[in-house]
């Protein structure tokens, strides 16, 4: 016993001892210095409620049977992590006011201990537990909404994704339009979803409308399917959700969600030839003809005419839609007569390229074009 204190005392004598103690940095403690972290927390707080209040593409708003799961699925998460937070942000501001620095206490660092078995295991078997359990939770979710037998009063959409539009396909109704979706209101006694099939024509893109459903991947070469059944007729707005190039955050989506009547009237209409009458309109019959013989043909389709084109959108109707350049642009005469002149003046990075016509002939197709509702 007397070997082991001695052989102890040596090693001990072996150790620098510090010139001063160890001391806490005077001044504010640490409940003063969280401050900022709580008023941090306070605005970000605020924002997130007025965003939630404003916001057209709210998951907290849903409209949709697959968002209404997405939604249930969303407070379960954040129900579980908000617990999570008090938990810690409690046991973190119980330390800083039980510990504070105190004017009686002592300079010197107070005894540090190292290590407990049982603390460590929870730290690691709980978020383990919680991991797996949203992940089965989520699984059942995801394939419960997948697994829906598809009603009989559905129909499809084909959905193309193009940098940096869309393109929207009825074969039902042989209707093809872009960037602005029209689907019928879905009764839940009578469902009538809309599925869409999608694929990609150049990279990958993804569909996102946060009130009807989730996120679906829009790949090359691949088919991904997903359905929406809005419930309530109104504008229903997302975004592709996949960095696609430089324009993606102006890739913009637009679903129209309508009365069955107002639906079948869309339909009808989009289903009529392009407008060949013009009338007491001799601008919009010049406009044809500078259009016809440019370039534009190469690209865009306008049913009816010997413009063909696939590369772009197809402008049958092109005077029926709310905006133009897949939603960041109001469709109006002055705006449609900029982006024929300078499309990268609007969206730099957009494929279309500046086609260099003169002042009358710009003023001619921009007449001609609104007449195509």
């Amino acid at each position: 016993m007397r070997f082991g204190k001695k052989k102890h005392n040596e090693a001990t004598t072996l150790l620098p001892k510090a010139k001063h103690p160890i001391t806490r940095p005077s001044g504010k403690s640490e409940f003063t210095s969280a401050l900022p972290i709580l008023s941090a927390l306070c605005w970000v707080s605020l924002l997130a409620g007025t965003a939630r209040a404003q916001s057209p593409t709210n998951i907290f708003d849903p409209a949709g049977t697959p968002a209404r799961s997405i939604f249930s699925l969303s407070m379960l998460v954040l129900s579980i992590t908000a617990a999570i937070f008090l938990i810690v942000a409690g046991l973190l501001f119980y330390a800083l006011l039980r510990f504070r620095h105190r004017p009686t206490d002592s300079d010197r660092e107070p005894p540090q201990i190292y290590g407990s078995n049982q603390i460590e295991l929870a730290w690691t078997v709980i978020p383990i537990l919680i991991v797996v359990m949203l992940f089965l939770t989520t699984t059942r979710f995801i394939l419960g909404t997948e697994s829906i037998p598809k009603p009989a009063g559905s129909f499809d959409v084909t959905v193309i994704g193009h940098q940096f539009w869309w393109e929207y396909h009825y074969p039902r109704f042989g209707v093809v339009t872009a960037n602005e979706l029209h689907i019928p209101v879905s009764n839940p006694a009578t469902p009538t979803p809309t599925y869409l099939e999608m694929s990609s024509a150049d990279v990958n893109h993804s569909f996102w409308v946060p009130r009807l459903a989730g996120k679906m991947d829009v790949i090359p070469n691949r088919l991904n399917t997903m359905w929406l059944d809005a419930q309530q007729p109104g504008l229903y707005l997302g975004q592709c959700a996949q960095y696609c190039g430089t324009q993606h955050a102006k890739m913009l989506l637009r679903v129209y969600a309508q009365s069955p009547e107002d639906f079948a009237a869309w339909i009808k209409q989009q289903q009529q030839p392009a407008n060949q009458d013009f009338t007491g309109n001799p601008a919009a019959a010049e406009g044809q003809t500078v259009f016809m013989h440019n370039a534009c043909i190469n690209c865009h389709t306008v049913a009816g005419t010997v413009a063909t084109g696939r590369f772009g959108p197809d402008l049958t109707h092109l005077a029926s839609r709310d905006t133009i350049a897949s939603g960041p642009i109001q469709n109006t005469p002055q705006n449609l007569r900029q982006w024929i002149n300078d499309p990268n003046s609007m969206k730099p990075g957009v494929l279309m390229p500046s086609m260099h016509l003169n002042d009358h002939d710009l003023d001619a197709i921009t007449a001609y074009l609104t007449t195509l509702h």
